[in-house]
């Protein structure tokens, strides 16, 4: 299953970082490739690529897999593009109501939200929920500024804070 998910997402993968320094050239430059992480990705998480993104994290080009795994979980993994190593294991979960989500929610949905638009006003088009590798819960939420770059902007469900706010360089799969 590996290989078949690996191959049928690789033309995807190539068409982006093909076209990537040809026709946006404020891509930034990575040292390991699409293929290079996501290889990487599937072997911490086998199962489908349902979508990836590459996006900044403090300062350093990262590809984040969505990969769903044949037992029904769904897993965020981000590849720092500098090393080519996995930098971070996330899970995520259906909603709030999810028992590992639920356990750590101090802080709602709406307040969250409120709290990422404070940040960066714009439309939420995307909402993640998400437990971190030390079992904390965050909402994860892409918002579209007006002039339709994306922030990604991370809510901690017990605290309230903002735990991370990245810029999203593009986007290849389902919402």
């Amino acid at each position: 299953m590996k290989a078949n998910t690996y191959l049928s997402f690789l033309p995807i993968a190539l068409l982006a970082g093909a076209t990537s320094g040809i026709a946006h050239a404020e891509y930034p430059k990575t040292d390991f490739s699409i293929e290079q992480c996501m290889h990487a990705a599937l072997a911490e998480k086998n199962g489908d690529v349902v979508k990836v993104e590459l996006k900044t994290e403090n300062g350093v080009p990262t590809y984040e897999f969505d990969i769903e795994t044949p037992d029904g979980k769904a897993w965020d993994i981000e590849c720092d593009t500098k090393t080519g190593k996995i930098s971070e294991i996330e899970q995520e979960v259906k909603n709030a109501k999810d028992p590992l989500f639920k356990a750590k929610l101090k802080v709602g949905e709406k307040a969250a939200r409120k709290t990422a638009l404070a940040a960066h006003s714009g439309t939420i088009v995307e909402v993640e929920y998400e437990i971190e590798p030390d079992g904390a819960a965050s909402y994860e939420f892409d918002i579209k500024g007006k002039d339709g770059a994306e922030q990604k902007v991370e809510v901690d469900a017990t605290s309230g804070r903002i735990v991370e706010d990245n810029s999203e360089i593009y986007q290849i799969g389902k919402e």
